[in-house]
């Protein structure tokens, strides 16, 4: 079901098939399995996934392989599902079970369309809700391995579909389901996987589940490659022969395989060193004919369909078969039962297509397309017309089938290729002379197009810089509603990248352009985008005047819409704001009103702040039902990457922290979108409760992104902050509260509320050195930093009562406050017990561990005052908290209070080889320190720099006691903290 045959025994990957083999029983059981196989071009991936796939079948599994295709800067949307799709549709056995799944159909006939498609509403959740119900549907009959090869090559929409699928699969601890026997390899080429490779963010997101594991393919040694080359024939080959095969081949089978073949054919001597010499030799071997057939295949691609094929050679049916079973025959080739041929390596095809003639290329290329544009049962065709009419330098033949294939991706629910072909259309726009003709439209349309679709895949700079390139070309066109459209979308985009001045100035041209009387639906949204941006830059009576007039004239025309947009804007500048019972009413009321316009963009914007409200009013379980819904109306509208979809995946992470569910926190973070950087920085808090290493490196990082992020700057620089005060540097601590805030000052508004918690953690920080100082004696000092805590509790007071905040406190900000004047009763010197039993009960609202945080500082004010039993008692449940969350800060902080005051026993913890001595982090670290693997090594390998990496084998050798990594390594065996490979290890 998906590869050709190999005549070569399997050697040399005996662990690695065993470790397959294992997961594919755990899979059958109903336990899911996913494993990412990586390796070097020609290592040896394809063979291995062979290998087991026949294992698989031999088991009974249901096999279903797909490969991914090498199209460039665009690709076939789920290409390597839709290979699987058909496989399924053609086997009499399992083709009625697609019968149930109408959506899944979308992707074996491209040109149908629901009634919907149009608004693209809910097509691609269903898709993907749908493929998945599929394989349930068909692990209900049998286990299920999915294949999918050469991930490297995977479109946007792929790589989406397989992240959806591998966080369905969810491990099983009592026996598991017949839905769930599901494995699924998939293959990369970790060689290709550049800084930038979009594959990068996926992997390191995906290995953290629980499911999948990561299989590095690693070259072979030597004697598994000599035994690989001995066993070509039967003939003995000369031992020079092997020595040279080995050394030359470097642990690459694809190598070994090739460099033996020429030298059986005597050519290996005279072939130059590079590995593209020798597969040009292999290919001269052939016959012309069967060269001709090689190379027209290397045009089509990896992969090629033999009736597409021999379309465009050109040959007699027999001519053309022998010269397929002669490429076959030499291993060039390899053939599918389904009347697929593909070359046996991406490394000869692209040789064969390199030593096409330019002439040739561009001929065979035109040929491709026009065969094509004649067979539109391919899925996804209209992306590979779109090549090969670009390579054939056919312009308009390349900008019609781009836009053909934008329709197709926006049909299936695919924002990122939808968005890459519209801008190669652009990209071709100005060189063919008809273009308006051509397309029925405009490049200014195509702009805003390509810039919705940018806002749907969550690249909101992309966004702007596509409205800004059509704003640059409206000045060409007569039309006043495009060019109110053109600055209000601009307007729109400016907003979700935090440049708000420019957003007002934006808006405001649109809506001088478009007459108030009457109404039209082009100043109705005009007018509700400024609205909006009127809010954000404090011009609040402008923004409620005009806010009254749009709802007055949107409920005249029935723009439901427009209306919803208008009151969560409006919301927010009211008494009865969002943190109110009150203006969450209106907000369901908005939110209602959207849902029944069908605008899935402003019903999701409502539901954000229907849960942002919740939270601020302390309402926590509120937030987190609310943000269930938004997630999930997200996916089922296809705007998961979309903005507030994106900040709802930070509040909602966020929200899990604070309950003390921080497991399920960094879960909730995740990868997203540059511009959006701070939803997974939101993953940061945990990492730093607990201690792990690397958080001050993300932190910055994260603070210093441009361009500039006004959320990012916020997370970066409170993480900062909050890290200094742990590390007990009081004066990194206040220069990063400081920093932030600067960062952080808004027209009209200097004092975000962010402040009154920068300024409590600075305090703490200053508040330790204080007392520090004193116990040593020096009262100068302990003054002076008594003076500096001054600049931050009014600080944290002019942000409580500034004039021009909309919104109150809240129980966070209240708690905050309490907390930091708490703090500044204990700088100058006094316990302050009534001040923090009063910033206590302030974090009781459900911020589970600022309250132990707090609890700690009671603790210790209560032992100041000589209240030895309560202290106690306070600090066991400091101690409680502490070890829930694995916060290992703040119960060593505990522990020394406890040690110090002589309040009780402390229940030190030695390292004794369980999973509490080690972070899994470090575990990880601490296995590949026994494989001998070096710091920039260990990075590469987990994903994290070397600087990283090398600050964890620093903890490992504190925690192990261990003077050297060779020394670590031995005491963590005999501690058992990781199996010893060298006693019956595999």
């Amino acid at each position: 079901m998906g590869y050709g045959r190999f005549e070569t025994p399997f050697v040399g990957r005996g662990a690695e098939i065993a470790r397959l083999d294992e997961a594919l029983g755990h899979a059958r059981a109903g336990d899911p399995q996913a494993v990412l196989v990586a390796g070097e071009a020609g290592v040896g991936k394809t063979r291995l996934l062979t290998e087991a796939t026949g294992l698989a079948a031999e088991a009974g599994m249901t096999v279903l392989v797909g490969h991914c295709v090498d199209l460039g800067e665009v690709g076939l949307p789920y290409f390597p599902f839709t290979e699987m799709l058909r496989t399924v549709e053609a086997d009499s056995v399992l083709t009625g079970t697609l019968d149930g799944h109408p959506p899944v159909q979308r992707l074996l006939s491209p040109g149908a369309q629901d009634q919907d498609s149009g608004r693209e509403t809910g097509v691609r959740l269903r898709l993907l809700d749908d493929v998945a119900a599929l394989v349930a549907d068909l692990a209900e009959q049998a286990p299920v391995l999915l294949v999918v090869e050469d991930l490297h090559w995977a479109d946007q929409s792929t790589r989406d579909l397989l992240r959806f699928l591998l966080t369905r699969l969810a491990p099983q601890r009592s026996g598991g389901t017949a839905s769930q026997r599901v494995a699924l390899l998939a293959s990369y080429r970790s060689d290709d996987l550049h800084r930038r490779h979009p594959l990068r963010p996926l992997l390191a997101e995906l290995v953290r589940l629980p499911s999948v594991t990561r299989l590095d393919l690693g070259p072979m040694d030597d004697d598994a490659v000599a035994r690989l080359v001995r066993s070509f024939d039967a003939e003995p080959v000369p031992e020079e022969t092997v020595r040279r095969i080995v050394e030359r081949a470097e642990g690459n089978a694809f190598y070994a395989e090739e460099l033996r073949a020429a030298a059986a054919e005597d050519t290996m001597g005279g072939v130059p060193p590079g590995l593209a010499e020798v597969l040009l030799t292999r290919i001269e071997q052939l016959s012309p004919t069967a060269q001709r057939v090689l190379r027209t295949a290397a045009v089509g691609g990896r992969r090629v369909e033999h009736r597409l094929l021999s379309d465009a050679v050109e040959l007699p049916e027999e001519d053309l078969e022998s010269a397929l079973r002669e490429a076959v025959g030499r291993h060039l080739l390899v053939s599918d039962a389904d009347g697929t041929f593909a070359f046996r390596h991406a490394l000869t095809r692209e040789a064969a297509y390199r030593d096409l003639l330019p002439g040739e290329r561009v001929r065979i290329h035109g040929l491709y397309a026009r065969l094509l544009a004649a067979d539109d049962r391919r899925a996804g065709s209209a992306a590979e017309r779109a090549h090969h009419h670009r390579e054939s330098h056919d312009l308009p033949g390349a900008l019609t089938a781009s836009l053909e294939a934008a329709d197709h991706a926006a049909r299936v629910g695919a924002p990122a290729e939808e968005m890459r072909h519209v801008e190669s259309a652009l990209d071709l726009w100005d060189a063919v002379p008809d273009a308006v003709d051509l397309t029925g439209t405009d490049d200014v349309a195509l702009m805003l197009r390509a810039s919705a679709a940018a806002v749907r895949m969550g690249e909101a700079h992309r966004a702007v810089t596509l409205a800004r390139a059509a704003l640059g070309k409206v000045a060409s066109h007569a039309d006043t509603n495009l060019a109110a459209k053109v600055r209000y979308t601009l307007a729109s985009n400016l907003m979700s990248v935090d440049n708000l001045q420019a957003a007002y100035e934006f808006s405001s041209q649109a809506l001088a352009l478009i007459p108030a009387d009457p109404p039209s639906l082009t100043w109705l949204w005009a007018a509700a985008t400024h609205v909006q941006a009127a809010y954000y830059v404090s011009e609040l009576d402008i923004a409620q005047e005009l806010g009254d007039r749009v709802v007055a004239a949107a409920t005249e025309l029935g723009a439901d819409d427009v209306r919803a947009d208008v009151l969560i804007s409006t919301t927010g500048m009211s008494k009865d704001n969002r943190q109110t019972e009150a203006g969450r009413e209106r907000l369901r009321s908005a939110h209602d009103l959207a849902r029944k316009a069908g605008n899935a963009a402003i019903e999701l914007r409502a539901v954000f702040n229907l849960a942002m409200g919740s939270y601020e009013a302390g309402r926590l379980d509120e937030a987190l039902r609310w943000l269930d819904e938004g997630h999930e109306r997200a996916r089922r509208t296809a705007q998961l990457t979309s903005p507030y979809p994106l900040e709802m995946r930070y509040l909602r992470a966020l929200t899990l922290y604070t309950v003390g569910r921080w497991d399920d926190a960094l879960t909730a973070a995740g990868k997203a979108p540059s511009a959006f950087g701070h939803v997974d920085g939101a993953g940061l808090y945990v990492p730093l409760g607990r201690g792990e290493p690397g958080v001050a490196e993300r932190a910055e990082a994260l603070f210093t992104r441009r361009p500039f992020n006004w959320m990012a700057s916020l997370v970066g620089g409170a993480v900062m902050t909050e890290e200094a005060a742990l590390r007990g540097d009081a004066r990194a601590a206040a220069d990063w509260a400081r920093r932030t805030l600067a960062a952080l000052e808004e027209d009209g508004l200097p004092y975000p509320d962010v402040g009154i918690r920068l300024s409590a953690l600075a305090l703490g920080a200053i508040g330790d050195e204080s007392a520090a100082l004193r116990r040593t004696g020096d009262a100068e000092a302990a003054a002076e930093w008594a003076a500096k805590a001054d600049e931050f509790i009014e600080l944290a007071r002019t942000t409580e009562r500034h004039p021009k905040r909309n919104n109150s406190t809240g129980p966070e900000g209240t708690a905050w406050l309490l907390r930091a004047e708490a703090e500044h009763v204990r700088i100058a010197g006094e316990p302050g017990v009534e001040a923090w039993r009063k910033a206590v009960a302030a974090f009781d609202y459900g911020n589970v561990y600022e309250h132990a945080r707090t609890q700690l500082r009671l603790a210790q004010a209560l032992v100041a005052a000589d209240e030895r039993d309560e202290a106690a008692s306070v600090a066991r449940a400091v101690r409680e908290t502490a070890d829930r969350l694995k916060a290992a800060p703040l119960r060593e902080a505990v522990d020394a209070l406890l040690r110090r005051a002589r309040l009780g026993p402390t229940e030190p913890r030695e390292p004794s080889g369980d999973a509490t001595a080690l972070t899994g982090r470090e575990r990880e670290v601490l296995e590949l320190l026994a494989l001998g693997r070096t710091n920039r090594q260990i990075g590469e390998e987990l994903f994290i720099s070397a600087k990283t990496a090398s600050v964890h084998v620093s903890n490992i050798l504190a925690k192990v006691g261990a003077a050297s990594r060779t020394e670590a390594v031995a005491m963590a065996y005999r501690k058992g903290l990781i199996a010893d490979a060298g006693r019956g290890g595999s």
